[in-house]
C-alpha cells in the first residue's frame, strides 16, 4: 500500500497511528500493523486502486447527501446545521421542517447564500457548495427529524436526525446542594442469604437495599447484570455478556414469582427434601455452582411459564401483562430470545455448537429466512425465553422502586460493560453494526507490557454514525432503566477504542476514534431523561482533554484510592479528590483490601504463572512494601490511625483497626460519593476476579463470606457504617 493512500483512508476510517504510552512516551505503530488491522476491517491494502475508490466513493457520498444522516447539538437559540447544495440550489428559498419527537411540526424558509460559505467541490461538472445554516426554531432536548424541502414538494430532498441534548448529564439535586453520599458496591452473585438458591438474587437486592438505607447508606453499586448465555452458565463473567440490552436471568427469585404459588408442580417439588437439601448444599459452597443453580431455575422457570399458560382465571390478568410486555419489547426481545433457544437446540444436537459461529449457516443470522420460519413454528419457545426476561425484569424494577420508597438518592447504581462477546446475541442480531474480526482491548501498559485484548468486537464507528447512533441509544436506554447512577466502564471507549486484529498480541493494535463530542451529548440527554448520573470508569492513561470534555460533560470521575499517588510516591489526601467523583479503595479487578496489604494478590499470581520469572515477582513485592509504608505515613499525616501504631510496613499486619480507618480515611474526603466493598467490611482476602486469566482461577464465583443478616447484625460492621455516615456528612 501506498503512503498517500493509507494516510486517506486511516483519516476516513479515524484510525491513528499515534499516541501517547502509559509511560509517556510518543509511539507510532507499525505499519504493517495499520494494514492488518485495515485487512480485518474488510479491504484489499495490496490495491491501492480500491483503496482510492473507496475513500473518492465516500467523499461523493458525503457531498450528494444533502444533510449528514445525523446532527446532535446542545440545546440553544439556534442550530448551526450543515447543508450541501448543487450551486443551482444556494440562491432558493427552501423549507427546513422539523417534526420533533412529540409530532409537532416545525418550519423555517432559508436561502442557503445567507449563511457562511465553508466548501466547495466539483461531482460530475457539478458544483456542490457546503453552508452553515443557522436554525432558530424553539426545539427541546429529544430526538426530532429534520426534513429538506423544495416549496411545493412535499418529498423530501433530504432528511436527517436532529437530536437535541442538554449540556451536561444529570446530578440530583441533593448532591449539587454539596451532600456526600456513600453506598456499597456487590458482584450480585456473591451475596449469601438464608433463602436464596445459592446464588444472590433480586430479593437479596432488596434486603441489602433495605440494610444499607437503615445504616445511612444511599446506594448499592452492582457489577453488569447483563444477560449472559443460560445455556453456558459457567462462562460467568460479567464483562464478556452476551447481551448488554437483556439481563441475567439466574438473578431472579424463583419464590417472588407471581406463578409461584400457583404452580402445584413446582410447590410439590420445591418442599421435598430432595430439593431442601441441594438447596442447602448450593447455598453453603465457597463458590457459585453456577451449572448446578441454572439447572434448578430453568426448569423452575420453565414450570411457571406452564403455570402462566394454563388457562386459568387468576392466571388471566398475569397473562395479558406479560403479552403486552413482548409486544412494547418488539424486535429486540424476540432477538434475545430466539438466541437463547437455538443455542439450547443446537447444544443439544451437537456439544460443540458453543455459540452462532459454531451453528449450522441458515441460522447464523437473526435476519436469516429458516431463523424466521423456527421462531414461527417454535412460537411457545421463544415466549419462554421472553417470560425469562420479564420475570427477571419486573423484580429488578421492584428492587428499584423500593430504592426510592426508601428515600434513597441514587438507589440503585448499574454498570455497563465496554462489549459483548462475538459469540453473543447482540452480534448474531446485528452483524452488521460489529467489526467481528477485531477485538477491544487496550496498549502495552505497566499491568500489562503485552497489552490486552478482550475478545469483545468493536462497535462500527461508521454504522453508528448513519443510523443516528441508534445502537448507542438503545444501550443507554436499556441500562439507565431501574438505577439512579449508571457507571460506564472504560469510559475513554466514547473518544477511542484500541483494535486489536484477530490472530495477533494485542500490542499490536492501533486506536480508533469515536465521535466524543456526539457522544457525550446523546449520554446527557439520556442520562437527563431517565434522572440517571453517569460515573466514568477513567483509570489508566486519559488522552489530553479528555478530562476536560467528561468533566464539562457532568461525568463524575472514579478515584481508586490504591491508584493516586503523587510524582513521590506519596498518596493524594482524599481531601484533595475533586468534587465531582466517586472514590473507592479497590475494585472487581484488584485484590481486597487485606489481600493487597499481604501481598496475596502477588502471591496467587505467581501460583497461577502470570509473571515471567522471579525477578518480576521480587520488583513487584519491593514496590508493593514501599506504596504499604507510603500509605501508613499518609494514614499518620491526616491522624487516621492510632499514634503509636502501623509506622512500619514491614511489621504491621492488616487487621480491623487498619481496614476500617483505610475506608473511615477515605469517607472523610471531598469526592461526592463513595463506594466500598462489602469484602472489605467483612475482611475478606479472596479475589473475586484475576486479569489475566480464565480457568486458573475461579472469577466471578467467590462468594461473601457471611450471609446478609450476619453482616449487618455485626456490632462492629454497624459502628464502621455509623462512622462512615458521620464521616460524609460532614
Amino acid at each position: 500500500m501506498s503512503r498517500p493512500a493509507l494516510d486517506y483512508f486511516m483519516q476516513l476510517k479515524g484510525i491513528d497511528a499515534n499516541f501517547v504510552d502509559a509511560w509517556g512516551k510518543p509511539t507510532t505503530v507499525l505499519e504493517e500493523d495499520i494494514s492488518r488491522l485495515i485487512e480485518k476491517m474488510g479491504f484489499d491494502v495490496s490495491d491501492d486502486a480500491q483503496l482510492e475508490a473507496y475513500y473518492k466513493q465516500a467523499e461523493s457520498e458525503h457531498w450528494l447527501s444533502l444533510l449528514a444522516p445525523v446532527s446532535v447539538l446542545q440545546e440553544a437559540d439556534t442550530y448551526q446545521v450543515e447543508v450541501r447544495l448543487p450551486i443551482d440550489f444556494v440562491t432558493d428559498q427552501l423549507i427546513y421542517r422539523v417534526t420533533t419527537e412529540q409530532g409537532e411540526i416545525l418550519e423555517e424558509e432559508l436561502i442557503a447564500i445567507d449563511f457562511p460559505l465553508c466548501a466547495i467541490t466539483e461531482i460530475a461538472d457539478v458544483e456542490f457548495q457546503l453552508y452553515e445554516v443557522a436554525l432558530s426554531l424553539p426545539l427541546t432536548i429529544g430526538y426530532h427529524q429534520l426534513s429538506l424541502l423544495e416549496k411545493g414538494n412535499e418529498e423530501p430532498l433530504a432528511v436527517m436526525s436532529l437530536i437535541i441534548t442538554p449540556a451536561a448529564c444529570f446530578t440530583p439535586e441533593k448532591i449539587q446542594q454539596g451532600h456526600k453520599l456513600w453506598g456499597t458496591s456487590v458482584q450480585l452473585y456473591c451475596l449469601r442469604s438464608q433463602n436464596n438458591w445459592g446464588i444472590g438474587d433480586f430479593s437479596d437486592l432488596k434486603e441489602l437495599l433495605r440494610k444499607t438505607a437503615e445504616n445511612g447508606g444511599d446506594f448499592i453499586g452492582l457489577n453488569p447484570i447483563h444477560a449472559l448465555n443460560p445455556s453456558q452458565p459457567e462462562h460467568a463473567s460479567p464483562y464478556s455478556p452476551s447481551s448488554r440490552k437483556w439481563l441475567n436471568i439466574l438473578y431472579t427469585d424463583i419464590n417472588a414469582v407471581p406463578e409461584f404459588k400457583h404452580c402445584n408442580t413446582l410447590q410439590t417439588l420445591y418442599k421435598s427434601e430432595q430439593f431442601q437439601q441441594k438447596l442447602t448444599d448450593l447455598r453453603a459452597v465457597e463458590w457459585v455452582d453456577y451449572q448446578q443453580v441454572s439447572e434448578l431455575k430453568l426448569t423452575s422457570l420453565r414450570a411457571l411459564f406452564a403455570t402462566l399458560n394454563e388457562g386459568k382465571a387468576a392466571n388471566q390478568q398475569r397473562l395479558t401483562a406479560f403479552l403486552a410486555y413482548v409486544e412494547e419489547k418488539g424486535e429486540t426481545l424476540q432477538q434475545q430470545a430466539a438466541f437463547d433457544a437455538l443455542q439450547f437446540k443446537f447444544l443439544a444436537e451437537n456439544k460443540d455448537a458453543w455459540g452462532w459461529p459454531a451453528w449450522p449457516e441458515a441460522f447464523q443470522s437473526f435476519s436469516e429466512k429458516a431463523v424466521q420460519q423456527w421462531c414461527e413454528e417454535n412460537k411457545q419457545e421463544v415466549l419462554f425465553w421472553c417470560y425469562c426476561q420479564w420475570v427477571t425484569e419486573t423484580q429488578l424494577a421492584e428492587a428499584d422502586q423500593l430504592a426510592k420508597s426508601l428515600g434513597m438518592t441514587l438507589g440503585l447504581y448499574r454498570d455497563l460493560a465496554v462489549g459483548v462477546g462475538k459469540n453473543s446475541s447482540e452480534v448474531w442480531a446485528n452483524h452488521e453494526s460489529y467489526h467481528e474480526n477485531i477485538s477491544i482491548g487496550a496498549p502495552p501498559d505497566v499491568l500489562g507490557p503485552l497489552g490486552q485484548s478482550w475478545g469483545l468486537p468493536p462497535l462500527s464507528p461508521d454504522h453508528l454514525y448513519k443510523t443516528g447512533y441508534k445502537d448507542f441509544i438503545e444501550l443507554l436506554q436499556a441500562n439507565m432503566s431501574y438505577c439512579g447512577a449508571l457507571r460506564i466502564d472504560h469510559v475513554m471507549g466514547l473518544l477511542r477504542l484500541w483494535w486489536v486484529p484477530e490472530g495477533v498480541s494485542a500490542d499490536k493494535g492501533a486506536y480508533i476514534y469515536y465521535n466524543v463530542h456526539d457522544m457525550l451529548n446523546i449520554l446527557a440527554l439520556e442520562s437527563v431523561r431517565n434522572q440517571c448520573l453517569v460515573i466514568g470508569e477513567d483509570l489508566g492513561t486519559v488522552p489530553d482533554g479528555m478530562d476536560v470534555l467528561l468533566k464539562d460533560a457532568g461525568v463524575y470521575s472514579y478515584k481508586v484510592f490504591f491508584f493516586e499517588q503523587a510524582e513521590d510516591g506519596g498518596y493524594i489526601s482524599p481531601s484533595h479528590y475533586i468534587q465531582q467523583a466517586m472514590a473507592t479503595l479497590s475494585t472487581h479487578d484488584m485484590p481486597t483490601i487485606k489481600g493487597y496489604w499481604h501481598c496475596d494478590d502477588l502471591t496467587l499470581g505467581k501460583a497461577l504463572g502470570l509473571y515471567p520469572d522471579q525477578n518480576v515477582l521480587d520488583r513487584l513485592m519491593r514496590e508493593r512494601v514501599e506504596s504499604k509504608q507510603q500509605i501508613l505515613n499518609s494514614l499518620h499525616g491526616h491522624h487516621s490511625i492510632p499514634d503509636d501504631r502501623y509506622h512500619d510496613a514491614n511489621m504491621t499486619g492488616m487487621d480491623q483497626t487498619l481496614n476500617f480507618s483505610l475506608q473511615k480515611h477515605l469517607a472523610a474526603g471531598n469526592s461526592s460519593l463513595l463506594s466500598l466493598q462489602l469484602e472489605d467490611f467483612l475482611e475478606m482476602d479472596q479475589p473475586v476476579n484475576v486479569p489475566g486469566t480464565s480457568n486458573e482461577y475461579k472469577n466471578w464465583q467467590r462468594k461473601l463470606t457471611h450471609n446478609l443478616d450476619d453482616i449487618f447484625n455485626n456490632e462492629d460492621i454497624k459502628g464502621l457504617l455509623k462512622a462512615l455516615t458521620i464521616a460524609r456528612s460532614k
